[in-house]
């Protein structure tokens, strides 16, 4: 297995939260770059699941432990609290059931850490003020061709939570891969919740 010495700043943000020799699961965990740093330099026992069976097949080669999955159908296949931490990243604004999906996360895990691209970035407003569904690096689709169907901004995001009971442990706010504190749902590109229950 080659030996990964540095994540994206997006990544290794999450793997910042995720606590040493710790039970992880990554949904939507792509070719499993992140799952393998983490067993790499942190010990964990990582799972992830994807739609695409060769992300799958990319993560197996990589050493990483994972399995093919719709996540739309839940996760029924893993017991309650079997991970300290689940992962979302950049994939609930592409959810049917954001909602539920929430939800079995924090069945299934302690924590959960949900990324999402913030569509109150000034860049996005502009693109909109100009007439255009925003395209950005974080966003890379165009309107008829995007896997994206439920944009939200940070407090969307924190209503959701506030209405089921999920308590905002930690929030992260990034724009070009540095964090951004002052007005971060206008300048901040990328936001970052670590989420546990009530």
């Amino acid at each position: 297995m080659t030996t990964l010495t540095t994540l994206r700043p997006d990544l290794q943000l999450i793997a910042d939260w995720v606590a040493p020799a710790s039970r992880v699961l990554d949904l939507g965990c792509g070719e499993g770059e992140l799952l393998a740093w983490l067993q790499q330099h942190k010990q964990v026992n990582g799972y992830g699941v994807d739609f695409d069976v060769n992300n799958v097949v990319s993560c197996v080669k990589a050493g990483v432990n994972a399995i093919q999955g719709d996540l739309e159908a839940g996760l029924a296949e893993f017991e309650d609290q079997r991970f300290e931490h689940v992962v979302l990243s950049q994939t609930i604004q592409a959810m049917q059931h954001t909602e539920e999906i929430l939800l079995e996360m924090l069945r299934v895990g302690r924590e959960a850490i949900v990324t999402f691209p913030n569509f109150g970035y000034w860049q996005n407003r502009w693109q909109i003020m100009q007439g255009h569904m925003p395209v950005s690096d974080d966003m890379p689709y165009q309107w008829y061709n995007t896997p994206n169907i439920h944009w939200c901004m940070l407090g969307d995001f924190e209503n959701l939570c506030a209405k089921n009971h999920i308590r905002v442990l930690e929030r992260v706010v990034m724009a070009h891969g540095r964090r951004v504190s002052f007005l971060p749902n206008l300048r901040g590109s990328l936001a970052f919740y670590r989420v546990g229950r009530g």
